[in-house]
């Protein structure tokens, strides 16, 4: 490839990397808030490489070639070119339909007393925990608020109330859902805040009760800034 063509590359990726990681939160899109000084000092690196990649070029062009890149090479620029005018959106529901929820055990465990608020915060992973491995079912009863995104449920009713949480980045995101009954679906992706009570079926306490939520109300909310975390609810 043609030295200027690399140049112009490397300062592309670099301004890209600098818009989406040190200008504005939509890093948090594709990976954790911790890798945030890893991107800026990357973008920093290739807009660096690209500046002195033209200066050399220019000091030394007219020791260079006259051939053009092959036409493939412009292909390269479209991805950077993405990534810099328009930032793909983050994973949702159409990720969230096709993954298996995230693992978790189902043999029991001692569990801190509930706090007597009403409606109770719960992450949607906490309310998972409960339903499945607190023998005291101190759920069962309890009016719970939780927060998450619309997913189709396909066959069995209703929908789930869907988090999506990320260990390093989105490619090893990992969902937790809470299947919720007694309320339409909102539109997919759309994020709510819900109360409600457990819904009663199988052994509370056990791997046979449903991880499901019969919803008293739904309130439509903004994305959070950081969407890939099983967080308290939002307002």
């Amino acid at each position: 490839m043609r030295r200027p063509v690399q140049a112009a590359l490397l300062v592309l990726s670099g301004l890209a990397l600098l818009r989406v990681s040190l200008f504005s939160d939509l890093y948090l899109r594709y990976v954790k808030a911790g890798m945030r000084p890893l991107l800026i000092a990357s973008g920093a690196v290739l807009l660096a490489l690209g500046v002195a990649e033209a200066w050399s070029w220019y000091r030394r062009r007219r020791h260079d070639g006259d051939h053009l890149p092959p036409r493939t090479a412009w292909l390269l620029f479209l991805p950077v070119l993405s990534l810099a005018l328009w930032a793909p959106p983050a994973l949702g529901a159409y990720t969230a339909a096709r993954e298996a929820p995230k693992s978790t055990t189902t043999q029991p465990q001692d569990f801190d007393p509930l706090p007597a608020t009403s409606p109770l915060p719960l992450t949607l992973g906490d309310f998972t925990d409960r339903v499945r491995q607190d023998h005291t079912k101190a759920i069962r009863t309890r009016t719970v608020q939780m927060t998450g995104f619309a997913t189709p449920a396909g066959h069995g009713g209703g929908w789930y109330l869907t988090r999506l949480i990320i260990n390093c980045c989105a490619a090893d995101a990992q969902s937790v859902k809470v299947r919720v009954y007694s309320t339409p679906s909102p539109k997919p992706d759309t994020w709510v805040t819900v109360t409600g009570t457990w819904h009663p079926h199988g052994t509370l306490g056990t791997a046979t009760a449903e991880v499901a939520l019969d919803v008293h109300t739904l309130k439509n909310i903004h994305r959070p800034t950081n969407g890939y975390t099983d967080a308290l609810p939002l307002g």
